[in-house]
């Protein structure tokens, strides 16, 4: 093997090492990071559990050593490489989602399964609203529905009650923005807007023993 050949291979090594290590680091993170909130240990799901598996998979495909020899594993390495910052995005994201106040939603789906929602959460006149798209809200009965909210590390019963009016939806839009740094990056992306989207829902939190 040329002395060039030799450079090549070096630099390469150093390249899926660094990669392989930084998506291993950001794959743990998503499921880690979930411990600081107190409270029940609230598994990442769909996108983010997505993410974070793919950020896992990447890391261990670019440091196992056994790999780098391999000529056309080395091809395949490079497209993890090439693909790795969309799948970090969604890792960072999974992350410092949770990094602010991050409460769970404890609902039935349509099956009958009980599903915990991860839901950001703001406090109008000290009453606190979600907001989330009206697809998700119907798919777990919300309507109208007593749910266990999660928050602070205590279960308390809490009767949802959902507001269609812009208005409404909109003003817990806005104290979402105000609240969550993420929130306002995110809508510097382009992510989320300054006002919500035409499905999107806002549910108020009463607590049980007040609707008595």
């Amino acid at each position: 093997m040329t002395q060039e050949k030799v450079g090549n291979t070096d630099i390469a090594t150093r390249v899926f090492t660094i990669v392989g290590v930084i998506m291993l680091t950001a794959g743990l993170a998503v499921f880690l990071t979930r411990l600081h909130h107190p409270g029940p240990y609230a598994m990442p799901h769909q996108g983010n559990l997505l993410a974070a598996l793919l950020s896992l998979f990447i890391g261990l495909c670019l440091i196992i050593p056994r790999f780098h020899t391999n000529p056309i594993l080395k091809i395949g390495r490079w497209i993890l490489v090439a693909a790795s910052p969309v799948v970090i995005f969604y890792a960072l994201y999974a992350i410092f989602a949770e990094m602010e106040e991050t409460v769970t939603l404890r609902a039935s789906n349509e099956q009958g399964e009980v599903v915990d929602l991860r839901l950001w959460i703001v406090d109008v006149e000290g009453t606190p609203w979600v907001t989330m798209g009206r697809g998700k809200a119907d798919a777990h009965n919300l309507k109208s529905a007593k749910v266990e909210l999660l928050r602070n590390g205590v279960f308390d019963c809490v009767q949802t009650t959902q507001f269609e009016d812009p208005d409404i939806v909109n003003r817990a839009h806005r104290l979402r923005t105000e609240k969550y740094a993420v929130q306002r990056f995110a809508m510097l992306l382009g992510m989320f807007g300054e006002t919500a989207g035409s499905g999107t829902v806002a549910l108020r939190l009463d607590a049980c023993n007040k609707m008595r």
